[in-house]
């Protein structure tokens, strides 16, 4: 196409524009908006017309480099505005975008990273996932007692009703018998509710 030829740069407006004038608006409004965010849609030159321009479209009329600034603008204001969380394992850390159905991300339970391929909590964002294990249980454990292995036997311990010494955190099991526990360890507490024994009234608690 000759250089002074006229483009057409948008499929709902009939307005065209030279060549240099064309590319001088696309660059002059992403530059003024940063290149990205609003500047990505770039509306008609002509001032009454608010058809957006399209990058196909003005594809022939711009330098290669404005071509592929302008659609790398494009991309990124699609991120703008959507919810975002992250993978929380430390080696992948991509970025998600939660889908913009009305809920809530915490409303989310087990997830899997799709970069990674792993699973995680997205209510507290943390990684692996704890399955069998509410967020306020998984955060009250120790750092040590966060792998697979042990969220598989605190899930088989809330199935199997298994209580932990409030003292040294071993579980036990009372098959039969009254509430009174008395640990290995020599602590004393009530397998009702994992207070410690005589120090309240156990009443409330039912035979279990």
């Amino acid at each position: 196409m000759a250089p002074g030829a006229a483009h057409r740069g948008g499929a709902d407006c009939a307005h065209e524009f030279a060549r240099a004038c064309l590319s001088g608006h696309v660059r002059a409004r992403l530059e003024s908006c940063g290149g990205g965010g609003a500047g990505a849609a770039v509306r008609c030159p002509d001032a009454s017309c608010a058809a957006a321009l399209d990058p196909e479209l003005c594809r022939a009329a711009l330098p290669p480099e404005l071509f592929e600034r302008w659609c790398r603008a494009l991309c990124e204001s699609l991120f703008l505005g959507a919810r975002r969380t992250y993978c929380p394992f430390q080696d992948c850390s991509a970025m998600l975008l939660v889908d913009d159905d009305g809920g809530d991300v915490r409303d989310v339970a087990e997830s899997e990273c799709p970069s990674c391929n792993r699973l995680f909590c997205a209510r507290c964002a943390v990684a692996p996932w704890h399955a069998g294990v509410t967020c306020a249980e998984y955060k009250g454990l120790r750092k040590g007692d966060r792998g697979r292995e042990d969220m598989m036997l605190l899930e088989m311990a809330k199935h199997r009703n298994w209580k932990r010494c409030p003292e040294c955190k071993f579980f036990v099991e009372k098959r039969e018998g009254c509430l009174h526990i008395t640990c290995r360890c020599g602590f004393e507490f009530c397998y009702g509710c994992g207070g410690r024994w005589g120090g309240h009234t156990h009443s409330s608690c039912r035979e279990m």
